[in-house]
């Protein structure tokens, strides 16, 4: 995991015409062999991890026979290049509702621009005629006139509830989602219109109750491996379950009654021959453990019996670690904030033990059975993910190394850098899984959404740090700026000064 999602949020790479048709061809081709030779739900492929992250920059969702149906990195970087973008998506959205005049092949045509611009740019203004176009995607969702045109719309409906954040999105497509889901034929329509369900359910006006509804849906799909939505043992189905789920449970504070059963769900997809759906299934265990533990709140007092036992799988390091801060246990650095310790409130599943032998096992994981690329992703992963189960206050890859300068533990050392200037520190799981759900949608949008100020992506994650570099003048023996905390002269220019958050 060591290059941190780089590629996703950095690269501007392009691809070839001729490569770019030798990958639709080959997508196509596994489309039209889906239903002949399909894969198990054991062999799921999801967002890649991050030893496979540069190979996965041209896809929309996970799914790889979804890659011919939606723009490329050359794509965008045409659409960028207009300076008339915002007609264009005026012209795009009345030609698409102009149904009664408009062909399978235009509708697609419009709905691949709709995608590439909102992808590529932030739309601040509303739309006009916003709610006729809801009512043309969803027509063009159920009426399945071609697989295309029905993922573009899924797509299309994703990007719309994340960038104008309707709340009254949730409740318009929620029964045409579901519906899609459960009776489709085409399985790349039924991952994507999941997809599509956690994107409308997270950002379009649900409320906790219909998170939690739309959860179980999904824990259905994933405990039966499809069969549920009447896609059994297909890969891409079961895959996106996982990952979706995963994004509305970050969204819900307390998970201690739903926990149990879906850890017991997750320890199943655990047993895959694949090591990418064991990924997503261990990600959202690690997940489910750190809900279990919350901040100590204001004048509440450190019980001991309330808090016995939850070291029992922290690596022996005695009750002391008990009472330490979130910030000192998982490296924050300095106490900076103060953040209250974390206090273990449940046990969110009845057999840890089971969990821990699993978990370590695919940690240490090795055999000529599994390609060496799988075998890194899962080395890499579930160390991370074993860390956390074995106590829940430290977040993906916590480091127990000493800070020679703090003297502490580094602690969670995962981070995004996005322009070798600002960075995101990734140290618990909740903020982790929004990011990976965020790539799915926006893939090379997201740090043009993030740094426009898109709503959706900024109420979403963190905050994100840019170092302050002070320049060294020639005849001034480097003073700065009153607000600095340290980082003065020095032997080379531009040391860094301090953080700038945004």
């Amino acid at each position: 995991m060591r290059d941190l999602r780089r590629q996703a949020l950095e690269s501007k790479k392009t691809v070839s015409r001729k490569a770019q048709s030798r990958e639709a061809s080959r997508a196509t081709s596994h489309t039209n062999s889906a239903h002949n030779s399909r894969p198990s739900s054991r062999n799921a492929s999801r967002h890649p991890s991050d030893d496979e992250d540069g190979e996965s920059e041209g896809t929309a969702y996970s799914t790889p026979s979804l890659d011919e149906y939606f723009p490329s990195a050359n794509d965008e970087e045409t659409t960028a290049s207009s300076e008339s973008w915002q007609a264009d998506l005026e012209d795009v959205v009345r030609d698409f509702n102009d149904r009664k005049r408009s062909s399978v092949l235009s509708r697609e045509d419009a709905l691949t621009a709709y995608v590439r611009i909102l992808t590529s740019h932030y739309v601040e203004d509303a739309l006009p005629d916003f709610n006729e176009l809801l009512a043309s995607f969803a027509k063009s969702i159920k009426s399945e006139s071609s697989e295309k045109e029905t993922v573009l719309a899924l797509k299309a409906v994703s990007l719309t509830v994340l960038t104008f954040l309707d709340e009254s999105i949730y409740d318009q497509m929620v029964s045409v989602l579901r519906r899609t889901i459960t009776d489709s034929p085409s399985m790349p329509i039924k991952a994507a219109a999941i997809h599509c369900l956690g994107a409308c359910t997270f950002f379009g006006g649900a409320g906790e109750d219909e998170i939690l509804e739309q959860m179980n849906f999904l824990l259905e799909i994933v405990s039966s491996d499809g069969h549920y939505v009447n896609a059994g043992d297909d890969a891409d189905v079961v895959t996106a379950a996982l990952e979706e789920w995963g994004f509305l449970a970050t969204e819900v504070e307390d998970l201690e009654h739903e926990s149990e059963d879906a850890i017991e769900a997750f320890a199943e997809q655990l047993e895959s021959s694949e090591a990418s759906v064991q990924i997503a299934a261990g990600e959202n265990i690690a997940l489910l453990y750190e809900k279990s533990y919350t901040p100590l709140e204001e004048g509440e007092s450190i019980d001991d019996g309330n808090d016995e036992g939850n070291n029992e799988f922290s690596d022996g390091e005695g009750a002391s670690s008990l009472l330490l801060s979130d910030d000192e246990d998982a490296g924050g650095g300095g106490g900076v904030d103060n953040r209250p310790p974390l206090i273990k409130r449940y046990n969110p599943y009845h057999n840890t033990p089971r969990i821990l032998r699993q978990v370590d096992a695919l940690a240490n994981v090795s055999g000529r059975h599994i390609n060496k690329k799988s075998k890194r992703s899962l080395h890499a992963n579930f160390s991370s993910i074993l860390t956390t189960i074995a106590n829940p206050r430290r977040g993906p890859q916590y480091s127990r190394a000493i800070d020679n300068e703090t003297s502490r533990q580094y602690g969670t050392r995962k981070t995004v850098k996005i322009h070798q200037d600002a960075s995101m520190k990734l140290d618990r799981w909740w903020k982790w899984l929004r990011l990976a759900a965020l790539r799915r949608l926006l893939r090379w949008g997201f740090v043009t959404h993030y740094f426009e100020g898109s709503r959706g992506v900024l109420e979403c994650l963190p905050v994100m740090v840019r170092p302050v570099m002070k320049k060294k003048v020639k005849g001034m023996d480097g003073g700065g700026s009153s607000s600095s905390s340290g980082g003065g002269g020095g032997k080379k220019g531009g040391r860094r000064k301090g953080v700038e958050m945004f």
